[in-house]
């Protein structure tokens, strides 16, 4: 079943942090660019959709990861702790986009690790000069150190499942594409425009909002066990029923039992 609140939110998280996509992307969407200025329309369209696409891909492929971890602590029962953890990174998320903390470059510094192994090959695939070197680009790309995509793999990990995981950061970067198309065809004065610090402040304010909620969600009286209650409920509603159905078999013979002595005397 589609969570579609999970999916709205992981559109909106992308979308008001995308204004940080055109810094961090500049120069890769600067090389796309160059491309899509090289050759005709149509053919510029398909390798700017499709680095979007290879882009995605990898984001699902990530989220799948964080979805399936979800499951199995949500099997221990430990589902409020991933939303604490979820509502944390939303908050650093939210500070670093403002640029009132820089926490989040500690959790990037994590993923330079695997990025070294990773970025010569891309640079294999550049300049790009057609669809398919753009697929492969755009996922190679997907997995560049961002401590805001880790953030929203925190929140894909309070979704029980690898499919809802992949599903919510498929949604993510959904919301991230207005600001990377905009980097890849608008003119200089608008890129500016988007890149403003107002605008950045505004999407760190919203931010805070989903982590605040997030956090309430998890914590508040009431609701910081609901979830795993539920969980509980449905993982054992068919052993409970496979529990009934036999003793109320037993009951049934023992009462036509009973019945037959009473005939009898």
């Amino acid at each position: 079943m589609i969570d579609v609140p999970a999916l709205i939110t992981g559109l909106l998280l992308g979308f008001f942090s995308s204004t940080h996509c055109l810094g961090m992307c500049g120069g890769i969407m600067g090389a796309l660019t160059m491309a899509v200025e090289a050759t005709s329309r149509l053919r510029s369209g398909a390798i700017v959709v499709c680095y979007n696409l290879g882009r995605l891909l990898s984001y699902a492929l990530l989220g799948a990861v964080a979805g399936a971890v979800g499951e199995t602590v949500y099997a221990l029962g430990a589902a409020t702790v991933l939303r604490v953890v979820a509502g944390f990174l939303l908050l650093a998320m939210a500070l670093y986009l403002a640029g009132w903390w820089r926490g989040l470059l500690k959790l990037e510094a994590l993923g330079q690790y695997l990025w070294r192994y990773l970025q010569p090959i891309g640079r294999t695939l550049m300049p790009v000069r057609g669809p398919a070197p753009a697929l492969g680009l755009g996922f190679i790309w997907g997995w560049l150190p961002c401590g805001l995509v880790y953030s929203a793999l925190g929140y894909a990990m309070t979704q029980p499942s690898a499919s809802g995981g992949a599903l919510f950061m498929l949604a993510f970067g959904a919301g991230t594409l207005p600001a990377v198309l905009l980097a890849a065809f608008a003119t200089g004065r608008i890129r500016q425009w988007a890149q403003r610090r107002s605008l950045r402040v505004a999407g760190a304010l919203l931010l805070l909002v989903f982590a605040g909620w997030t956090l309430y969600g998890a914590l508040a009286p009431g609701h910081a066990h609901h979830s795993e209650h539920e969980h509980q409920s449905g993982a054992h509603q068919g052993h409970d029923m496979s529990e009934q159905e036999p003793a109320q078999d037993t009951d049934e013979s023992g009462a036509a039992t009973d019945h037959s002595e009473h005939h009898h005397h």
